[in-house]
């Protein structure tokens, strides 16, 4: 799903990654199970969570959208449940993701750089982060009997530009499936 903010900077999207986790401790991706709409995978319900719980309870109020943490404390207390399930863990990081985008956009700094001024980060000590690819898939999410969930394949970190990190793993998988 995709959530978009417009400020008196701009629109900015921000897309939700799906996930097929089942952990107890897990938030919760808030689902339609409707068997005859995406195979029980629709996320109507949490665009609606966006669209008539969230959005009214931001629009038209002073929001500072460089304040990420206020904001994410904001959305927490709407839902009001520990694995998000009210709302959707989908909706609210939708929410929280387009609205760091548009604090990025408002300071007109990349968003790396809003990021790691919210971590409390100087940008010498920014490391951009090393690639990573899932090469196996198991357990109960992935449908099938492996007992590992996950196998991934990292990138040699002695590559030091983040390019040719993300070409070089590129590579390496391609190869892996080719053989």
């Amino acid at each position: 799903m995709e959530v978009d903010i417009v400020t008196d900077s701009g629109r900015f999207r921000a897309g939700v990654p799906s996930g097929a986790s089942t952990g107890k401790h897990e938030a919760v991706e808030l689902r339609d199970n409707d068997p005859k709409f995406h195979r029980g995978k629709g996320v109507q319900k949490a665009i609606d969570n966006v669209n008539e719980v969230i959005g009214p309870a931001l629009i038209g109020k002073f929001v500072d959208e460089t304040k990420q943490a206020e904001i994410d404390k904001l959305l927490i207390s709407l839902d009001g449940t520990p694995n998000k399930s009210k709302l959707g863990a989908n909706a609210i990081i939708g929410v929280s993701m387009a609205i760091c985008k548009a604090g990025a956009g408002k300071k007109g700094v990349p968003l790396y750089k809003h990021i790691a001024d919210l971590a409390g980060r100087s940008m010498d000590e920014v490391i951009m982060p090393t690639p990573f690819f899932n090469c196996i898939n198991g357990g109960v999410h992935a449908g099938n009997k492996l007992a590992m969930q996950v196998s991934k394949l990292k990138v040699a970190t002695y590559i030091t530009r983040s390019t040719q990190r993300a070409q070089t793993s590129a590579e390496r998988q391609h190869s892996r499936i080719a053989e």
